[in-house]
């Protein structure tokens, strides 16, 4: 099994351009340009390495090879993007590796492409790439060009190299054991093994209703690998685990006027297999909440005269400041109402609420995250 952790270090220490891995600041698949650029290169690195994975590491600068990390991200639809838009579409999964450095809500993302032996080539047209078109790497540089011979294997020995150095060993599974429990010792922190073989540990702060268990601020880990598989610092989650599989439930709020109402999101289970296999299946159990339309006219109204007052610099009341902790997820509850414009308005606030202070643009990533989980599906 390999050690996600040691294999970014193993990655970044060729720093010579290659064609079998790349490294990004940040990406960002929201919008047509960073969701554009992101299937290029998978494009790219599918067909110049056809007998072997290729890696995009994130969260990188590019001169230094300093790790700054970048956002949890946990999108398991990811494949879903890379099926809508490419033909003969690699397995790509994308996994946050979290550092001894970075913050709690940092980590290294970690894209894993895994070619068909197929030519790969985008199946219709996004951002200024023409569907058709296919993608190959020179050097660092991913390239469109016209395919007229064999793909040569050149990077196969040395990827195979480098994954054998960051296989994982009993020392790296007991530290990353103890470093957790350790680091959420306040988080009622927890490790079971499943099958003899896998390391689950996770925490949360725990609360029990109606003789219901339910958790927030959750991490969870498995130390195998080095993979932070969940990171929520506001959702509850509900947590169920068997002799083979570790399962969670995952809550959003999406009330308002000063009331919690908690909604089912996804459902994660994590299965492990005797042959020392794992696999992660992801259910959306989102049903969208509905609202009298009246009500939400006059918050979505009032949403916007603070987004107004936010773009010109005014002060707001006291009011005015507790309803912009709402804001997002107030704007979010209007969308899927079919307040279309909503999401436009959410977007257009990014700016202001990361400028005005840090927990508010916390809940604006929040909702962005859950947004992205709905649209997906």
């Amino acid at each position: 099994m390999i050690n996600k952790r040691l294999l970014i270090k193993h990655l970044l220490a060729h720093n010579d351009e290659n064609s079998f891995y790349d490294k990004k600041r940040k990406i960002d698949i929201g919008h047509k340009e960073g969701k554009a650029k992101f299937l290029k290169h998978v494009c790219a690195l599918s067909n110049s390495n056809p007998k072997n994975n290729s890696y995009i590491v994130i969260g990188v600068e590019d001169e230094d090879n300093k790790i700054i990390g970048v956002d949890f991200f946990d999108d398991s639809k990811i494949q879903n993007l890379i099926n809508a838009y490419l033909t003969n579409p690699p397995i790509v999964q994308y996994e946050n590796i979290p550092f001894p450095h970075l913050p709690d809500h940092k980590v290294v993302g970690l894209v894993t492409i895994r070619p068909t032996g197929k030519l790969t080539s985008l199946r219709k047209n996004v951002w200024k790439y023409y569907g058709g078109s296919v993608f190959f790497r020179d050097g660092s540089i991913s390239m469109p060009k016209v395919f007229d011979t064999d793909i040569k294997d050149v990077n196969s020995k040395i990827v195979e190299a480098i994954e054998k150095n960051a296989q994982n060993n009993i020392e790296h599974t007991l530290d990353g054991v103890f470093d957790f429990m350790k680091k959420r010792v306040d988080y009622n922190p927890k490790y079971k093994v499943f099958k003899e073989y896998f390391v689950m540990c996770w925490a949360g702060q725990k609360k029990t209703t109606k003789d219901q268990t339910y958790y927030s601020r959750v991490d969870i880990k498995l130390i195998n690998e080095q993979v932070l598989l969940f990171f929520s610092a506001l959702d509850e989650v509900s947590i169920n685990i068997t002799e083979d599989a570790f399962k969670i439930i995952e809550y959003v709020n999406l009330g308002f006027q000063n009331s919690n109402k908690y909604y089912p999101l996804e459902e994660t289970i994590i299965k492990f297999e005797n042959n020392a296999s794992y696999s992660i299946d992801t259910k959306l159990l989102f049903e969208p909440p509905q609202y009298d339309k009246k009500v939400l006219h006059h918050i979505y109204n009032a949403n916007n005269a603070i987004l107004e007052k936010l773009k010109k610099g005014h002060q707001l009341t006291k009011a005015e400041e507790t309803d912009l902790k709402n804001l997002p997820v107030t704007y979010l509850i209007c969308y899927l109402n079919l307040f279309h414009e909503a999401i436009d308005k959410l977007n257009e606030a990014k700016p202001y609420l990361k400028t005005y202070n840090g927990e508010i643009y916390t809940l604006y990533k929040e909702t962005i995250r859950v947004l992205r989980k709905i649209k997906y599906s």
